[in-house]
């Protein structure tokens, strides 16, 4: 009886089979992460023209404010200041949106490839009677003997690249 108890987990492990994956490598190697960056890029450098022209504003407002004579009546003053401040938080917020919306959309251009990754990475872990597939690029694998697995190659294979 403690023979079995000893033995049945050896048994188990033996039957398992544990593979890497380099995901990132694979993302990069495909041609809809490169369309993805270039649409980020694109929009990126949009927001960055939308904000030099904001900033363009702020320093015209600015050295308005500056310029004025010593003699300008307190509320001319106050109402630059006003301006000054409220530009300044139209800027603020909308590199606040404009971040959330570059966030937002790397991640809408991404779901479908992260997705379509996952696909062939299952049938290749399915076509190879795989237990475990570890993804090497997020999770630091601490030791890799010489017998390791890697399927990355296999799973581009499945995709379609090189």
């Amino acid at each position: 009886m403690m023979l079995a108890l000893v033995v049945l987990p050896l048994a188990v492990m033996a039957q398992m089979k544990i593979a890497t994956v380099d995901v990132q490598a694979v993302f990069d190697a495909m041609p809809e992460s490169l369309r993805a960056s270039e649409q980020l890029a694109k929009a990126s450098q949009q927001y960055k023209a939308e904000y030099e022209m904001l900033q363009t504003e702020f320093n015209g407002k600015y050295a308005a404010y500056q310029g004025l004579a010593g003699d300008t009546p307190a509320a001319i003053r106050d109402r630059r200041v006003r301006e000054i401040q409220e530009s300044n938080n139209e800027i603020e917020e909308f590199l606040a949106r404009s971040q959330a919306s570059l966030a937002a959309m790397k991640q809408e251009l991404e779901a479908p490839i992260y997705a379509k990754i996952n696909a062939a990475i299952k049938e290749v872990g399915d076509a190879g009677g795989y237990t475990y597939i570890i993804d090497v690029s997020r999770t630091p694998v601490v030791y890799t003997g010489a017998g390791a697995i890697d399927l990355t190659s296999q799973v581009k294979r499945a995709l379609g690249i090189d």
